[in-house]
């Protein structure tokens, strides 16, 4: 599930937090929102930043016959 929390602290600093969005895509759903609160001072990313999306696993077979006039090379 994808989140975005925020903390807002009595001097007016905010801290916002991204949780569940694989990549550098969360930059893209949370720019309008930094544009709209001001300087970003600090940025650290978490691991789901660097981690990467991964597809599903694919299994190929080949059910051919061995055919003696095909190159297996």
């Amino acid at each position: 599930m994808e989140t975005l929390e925020f903390v807002i602290y009595p001097d007016g600093r905010v801290q916002e937090k991204v949780t569940g969005i694989i990549g550098s895509s969360c930059a893209e759903v949370t720019a309008a929102i930094e544009a709209k609160l001001g300087l970003v001072l600090k940025q650290e990313n978490t691991s789901e930043y660097f981690a990467q999306h991964q597809a599903p696993d694919t299994f190929v077979t080949n059910n051919a016959q061995e055919d003696p006039s095909i190159s297996n090379w």
